[in-house]
C-alpha cells in the first residue's frame, strides 16, 4: 500500500540516490524550490508523504499543493496523510483485532470474500498491558540476613563501572528460595555475557547463578494464566492475517519497543526509499519524533482505517518553533528538563499543533532525552514534537546496532532530500508559525501533581505546595482538610512494628514501565542514588508499594551492570515484570492495615511514580494525591516517607552511626551518570534485546491457537466476543436520521477527560461489569482489568464512564451514578442507558469546555455508542476525541460562543430533539427544541467533507469494510 499508485503524476521526479543508482526516490526538493527549503521538516516529511501516495482519490494533486503551500494554507485546509507503519499496544490492539474478526465475520456473511480482510498498512502490535504487580519486593528484603556477615553493617561498595551480578535466594539450603547453577568464571568483575533474558544474579547464600528473578516469574506466569484466552487469539490473528506482526508478552512496551526495534527512520522497500513515519493507538507513539520519525497517537478507530488502506486526514497544522538554548543544572533530569517545556508550550498554546525544536540546545541533548521530550507532548496538547536527524541521532543509531552501510543510504538520502538538520551548515532554520524561546539554564528539578500533570511543584517548594493543597477547597488541586486535622496521626500495626501515617505519607513510590525508563541518565541516577542511600544506612518502611517495572530487558540489563540493581533491590524497588503496570492502574491492593489505617484518618495518602499519568483516582482508589517525578526522586521520596519534605533543609533520614543524611549528600553528578552511561548502555545491549524480540519467549511459543480463516467464536468466552459494530453494514450511505426526544443520560462539567469515560483498571466488585462476570461464573479474582478484557463489548460497555471520580450534575457527588428520568431511580450509567434502549429511548450527554481530553481514545468512543448515545453537546472538545465520535457515529455537537446550559437556562432534565438536513455541510449550524419549548443553535463539528461522509456510513470502520462487498 502507499507504493507507486497508478496513474501518479509525480513518477517523473523519482531518481536515483547519488553513489548508490540501485536506490531509487521521489526527489520533492525539486519541485518547490525555495518553497520547499522554508517548510518545516515535519512538514516536509508530510509533502513527501502525499507526492509519493498521489491517486486522484485518496490524495489529490491539490492536497500535495497545498502541503507545499504551508505558510498560506496553515489552519485552513484538510489534508491526507498515509503513515509508512501502524504501532498497537494490547489493550487498543486487542480491540482492533477483534473488529477485523468481526469484519471478516460481517464481509462472508454480506457475501464478500473474508479473506481479503487484512491490515494494507505494515502493523506492529505489542502485548505490553497485560502485566499486573501481584508480587513486588523480592524476597532478599526478607531473608534472615540476605549478604551473610554483621546485619548491622551497610552493604559492601560495588564500582559503579564494574558489573556486579546481583543477588537474589536460591533453593540450595536453609533460608535459600531459588535455585543455584554451577559457577561462571566469565561473569566477574565487569565481565559478563551481554545476555538479557538471564540478567546475571546471585544467589547470597552460595554466590551461585539463578536464572530470573521470583517476582518477575511469578508475574509472567500470572499474567500468561489469566490472559491465555487473549493471547491465543492474539497469536490467531499473528498466522491469519497477513501484514501484521505480533511482538510476544515480557517483550517491552510498544513505544519503547517501537524506538528501540521497528523504528526505521527511513523505509527501504525494494530497493525504495521514503521517510519512516507511524500512527499508533498508544499516545506515547509521539516519542519516536525524538528519532526524526514523524509519528503520533490516534484512537483505534481512526487507526483501524490506516489498517485498512485509509490516510490519516488533519488540518495542515501550525508549526510551533521550539529554540532551545543554554545548558541545564546538574540538579535537573530529563523529567526536569520534560516538565519545563510542557509548562512552556501549553503557556503557548500549542494544543493541536506540531512542535519542531531548533536552536544550539537540541544537539546537547541526546537521542533519550529528546524522546523523552517527544514522549510528553500529549500533555500539553501538541499533535507532535519533532526532531529533525542530525549527527546525534546518527551516533545513537550506529551504537544501537544499525548496519553502517544502511546508516550511509539513509544519511544520503535525508540530504538529498533536505531532511538533515545540521548546526554547522550556512542554512537558515525553516519558517515557523511562531517560535517559542526556552534556555535550559532556567531549569530546576520540578514534580507535577497531585491530581494534573500539568500542575507543577518546584522540588523546594513542595512541603509548602502540599500544605496549601490542605488548605484549598476541594478542587483541581485541593483536599480542603481542617485546620486542626491536618497533623493528624494515625497509629498503624505493620508486620510486627508499629508506624504512624499523617497527611502526605507515602504509600506507593513505582518506577514503572514508561519512556522515562527508557533514559538511560534518569534510570541510572536512581540506581546510583539507592546506591550511595544504601551505603549511607537509609531504608525504606516496608509498607510502602515498591516497585520496579522497566520498559524492556535492556533496562534491566545496563541497571545490572552497572551494579546498582542490588541497591534498588535492597530498598524494595525489585523487578516485577516488563509493561505497563501502576500508570494503568493495575498496582496490587495496599496493605489491608495500610488501608483501613488511611481511611480511618482521612489520610491524603501519596503515590510517587516516574510516569506521565496521575489522573485522579486512577492510580489507586484510597490514594489521592499522586505526584510525577524523575525516577531519582521516586527514590528519595520513598526513603523520606512523606512529601511534607524540605531536601534543602530536611534529611532524608538517619544513616550509619545516627548520622542525619540529606538528598545532597547521595544525588548522583553528571560526571557520574555519564561515566556510568558510557560503560552501560552501549550497541550489544540493543543487539541482544532484538535478538530476544525475534526469538518470543517459550510461553508464547509453545501457545496453540486455530489457523482457520474465520475466528471460532467461543459464546461462553468473557475475553473475546463477536462486536455488533458492523450489523448494519450498508454498501450506500443513508440520510442522517433525526434525534427525537432524547433524554440526557450525563450533565457533566468541564475538563471530562477519556479516563472518566473509558475502561481503565481493576474491575470495582460492586460495578455493572463485576455483575455481569460475576453471573458469568466469575470470582472477584478472575475478573482480571478492564484493559484484559478489551475484547468484549460487554464488559467494555458496563464499564464506560464506571469512574469513581466522575462528577455527574444529576448525582451532585463523584460517583459512576447518573438517573434514568422516566422512572425516577438513581443507578449505575449502564443500567440506566439499557433501560432507555429498552424502552426506545435516544440518550446524549451534555458537557463543558474540554471534553475528552486524555489518551484512553477509542472505547472513550466506542462505549457511549454502545450505550446509546447518539449525540454530545458540549462547550468545546478535545480534537481527536471529536473525530473518534465521528469514527464510530456519534454527532460532536457545540454550544455556540457564549453560551452553554446555564446561560441557556437548561436543567439537563428536559428531553432534546435533533433535526438533520438531507446534506450536511462543514460547520453548519442545527436547531435543537427541547420539551419544554425552548429552541437553540448549535454547532455540527464536521470539519470535512470526509467526516459527513463517514457519520452517514455509521463510522469509519463500515466505511471501509463496504470495500470488500
Amino acid at each position: 500500500l502507499f507504493f507507486f499508485p497508478p496513474g501518479s503524476p509525480y513518477q517523473p521526479i523519482i531518481e536515483a540516490l547519488g553513489n548508490y543508482p540501485q536506490k531509487k526516490f521521489y526527489n520533492v526538493s525539486k519541485l518547490g524550490g525555495a518553497k520547499y527549503d522554508t517548510l518545516p521538516y515535519s512538514i516536509r516529511v508530510l509533502f513527501e508523504s502525499s507526492i509519493r501516495n498521489c491517486d486522484g482519490f485518496l490524495v489529490k494533486e491539490t492536497d500535495a499543493m497545498n502541503i507545499l503551500d504551508w505558510k498560506t494554507k496553515q489552519n485552513n485546509v484538510e489534508v491526507p496523510f498515509c503513515p509508512a507503519r501502524v504501532v498497537l499496544q494490547d489493550f487498543t490492539g486487542i480491540p482492533a483485532m477483534v473488529d477485523f474478526a468481526a469484519m471478516r465475520e460481517a464481509v462472508r456473511n454480506a457475501g464478500g470474500d473474508p479473506m481479503k480482510v487484512n491490515p494494507a498498512c505494515p502493523t506492529d502490535l505489542t502485548v505490553d498491558h497485560s502485566l499486573q504487580i501481584d508480587f513486588s519486593k523480592c524476597a532478599i528484603q526478607n531473608a534472615p540476613n540476605p549478604g551473610g556477615g554483621d546485619s548491622q553493617k551497610p552493604m559492601a561498595k560495588l564500582s559503579p563501572l564494574k558489573a556486579q551480578p546481583r543477588k537474589l535466594p536460591c533453593r540450595g539450603q536453609t533460608g535459600c528460595k531459588g535455585p543455584c547453577s554451577a559457577g561462571d568464571s566469565s561473569r566477574n568483575s565487569g565481565q559478563f555475557s551481554a545476555q538479557i533474558e538471564n540478567t546475571p544474579i546471585l544467589c547470597p547464600f552460595h554466590l551461585q547463578p539463578v536464572p530470573e528473578p521470583e517476582t518477575v516469574l511469578k508475574n509472567q506466569e500470572l499474567e500468561f494464566g489469566r490472559n491465555r484466552e487473549r493471547l491465543q487469539f492474539f497469536k490467531w490473528s499473528s498466522k491469519v492475517f497477513k501484514n501484521i506482526s505480533i511482538i510476544p508478552p515480557e517483550t517491552g512496551m510498544a513505544h519503547q519497543v517501537n524506538l528501540e526495534y521497528v523504528s526505521r527512520v527511513v523505509f527501504e522497500v525494494k530497493d525504495f526509499l521514503y521517510p519512516d513515519s507511524v500512527v499508533g493507538t498508544d499516545s506515547h507513539t509521539t516519542m519516536v519524533n525524538g528519532l526524526g520519525i514523524l509519528g503520533w497517537g490516534v484512537g483505534g478507530i481512526e487507526t483501524e482505517a490506516v489498517m485498512l488502506g485509509m490516510p490519516v486526514t488533519l488540518t495542515l497544522p501550525e508549526v510551533v518553533g521550539c529554540e532551545l538554548t543554554g545548558t541545564a543544572s546538574p540538579l535537573a533530569t530529563s523529567i526536569d528538563i520534560v516538565l519545563s517545556i510542557t509548562k512552556h508550550l501549553r503557556q503557548a498554546d500549542v494544543a493541536g499543533k506540531f512542535v519542531e525544536f531548533f536552536g544550539s540546545g537540541v544537539s546537547q541533548l541526546s537521542v533519550a532525552d529528546r524522546t523523552t521530550i517527544a514522549n510528553m507532548c500529549p500533555e500539553y496538547g501538541a499533535i507532535l514534537s519533532f526532531f529533525p536527524v542530525d549527527n546525534v541521532t546518527l551516533k545513537h543509531l550506529k551504537h544501537t546496532g544499525f548496519d553502517k552501510a544502511k546508516l550511509e543510504v539513509m544519511e544520503a538520502y535525508l540530504k538529498a532530500v533536505k531532511l538533515f538538520r545540521n548546526d554547522e551548515s550556512s542554512s537558515r532554520e525553516p519558517e515557523y508559525s511562531q517560535v517559542v524561546q526556552i534556555s535550559l539554564s532556567s531549569i530546576i528539578p520540578y514534580v507535577s501533581g497531585p491530581k494534573r500533570s500539568q500542575d507543577r511543584v518546584a522540588v523546594n517548594n513542595m512541603k509548602s505546595d502540599f500544605q496549601a493543597c490542605l488548605n484549598e477547597k476541594s478542587g483541581v488541586k485541593g483536599f480542603q482538610i481542617a485546620v486542626e486535622k491536618q497533623n493528624d496521626i494515625v497509629p498503624v500495626q505493620y508486620e510486627g512494628n508499629e508506624y504512624k501515617l499523617s497527611h502526605g505519607c507515602i504509600v506507593i513510590a513505582a518506577v514503572i514501565s514508561c519512556t522515562n525508563n527508557c533514559n538511560p541518565s534518569v534510570m541510572l541516577a536512581a540506581g546510583l542514588l539507592a546506591k550511595k542511600a544504601v551505603e549511607a544506612g537509609l531504608v525504606v518502611k516496608p509498607y510502602i508499594r515498591t516497585s520496579l517495572s522497566p520498559g524492556s530487558g535492556m533496562v534491566t540489563h545496563y541497571l545490572s551492570s552497572s551494579g546498582v540493581l542490588p541497591y534498588l533491590s535492597k530498598l524494595g524497588f525489585e523487578v516485577v515484570g516488563y509493561g505497563c503496570s501502576t500508570c494503568v492502574g493495575n498496582t496490587a491492593p495496599l496493605p489491608e492495615a495500610i488501608r483501613n489505617a488511611i481511611k480511618q484518618g482521612d489520610i491524603i495518602a501519596c503515590g510517587v511514580l516516574s510516569g506521565t499519568k496521575n489522573f485522579e483516582g486512577r492510580i489507586c482508589d484510597c490514594v489521592r494525591a499522586n505526584y510525577l517525578a524523575s525516577p531519582p526522586l521516586v527514590v528519595a521520596y520513598a526513603i523520606a516517607g512523606t512529601v511534607r519534605i524540605d531536601f534543602e533543609t530536611e534529611p532524608l533520614g538517619t544513616g550509619f552511626n545516627g548520622k542525619s543524611i540529606y538528598l545532597r549528600d547521595i544525588w548522583p553528578t553528571r560526571r557520574e551518570l555519564h561515566t556510568v552511561e558510557e560503560e552501560c548502555v552501549i550497541s550489544s545491549m540493543f543487539k541482544e534485546l532484538k535478538e530476544k524480540m525475534e526469538k518470543g519467549n517459550k510461553r508464547w511459543n509453545l501457545l496453540e491457537a486455530p489457523e482457520s480463516t474465520l475466528f471460532p467464536w467461543d459464546l461462553k468466552s468473557t475475553y473475546i466476543r463477536c462486536p455488533s459494530f458492523f450489523d448494519k453494514l450498508a454498501k450506500e450511505p443513508v440520510s442522517p436520521q433525526p434525534i427525537e426526544n432524547a433524554h440526557v443520560l450525563l450533565y457533566l462539567g468541564d475538563s471530562v477527560t477519556t479516563d472518566h469515560i473509558s475502561p481503565a483498571g481493576s474491575i470495582a466488585r460492586s460495578s455493572a461489569a463485576a455483575k455481569y462476570l460475576t453471573n458469568k461464573g466469575l470470582t472477584p479474582r478472575e475478573f482480571n482489568s478492564y484493559g484484559a478484557r478489551r475484547g468484549n463489548d460487554a464488559v467494555m460497555t458496563r464499564g464506560t464512564f464506571a469512574n469513581i471520580k466522575l462528577l455527574n450534575k444529576f448525582i451532585g457527588k463523584p460517583a459512576p451514578k447518573t438517573i434514568h428520568f422516566p422512572s425516577g431511580q438513581t443507578l449505575d450509567v449502564f443500567e440506566a442507558a439499557e433501560l432507555y434502549q429498552k424502552e426506545g429511548i435516544p440518550v446524549i450527554i451534555l458537557a463543558g469546555r474540554k471534553y475528552g481530553l486524555g489518551s484512553s481514545r477509542d472505547w472513550a468512543a466506542k462505549g457511549p455508542f454502545l450505550l446509546g448515545v447518539k449525540a454530545v453537546l458540549a462547550e468545546s472538545y478535545e480534537k481527536v476525541h471529536k473525530s473518534q465520535l465521528i469514527g464510530i457515529g456519534i454527532a460532536p455537537l457545540q454550544f455556540l460562543p457564549g453560551e452553554n446550559p446555564s446561560i441557556l437556562g437548561l436543567t439537563g432534565r428536559e428531553q432534546f430533539s435533533i433535526l438533520f438536513p438531507p446534506e450536511l455541510s462543514p460547520g453548519m449550524t442545527l436547531d435543537i427544541k427541547t420539551s419544554t419549548g425552548k429552541v437553540f443553535s448549535v454547532m455540527a463539528l464536521f470539519e470535512n467533507d470526509m467526516e459527513i461522509t463517514l457519520y452517514k456510513y455509521g463510522g469509519s470502520l463500515n466505511f471501509v469494510a463496504r470495500r470488500f462487498l
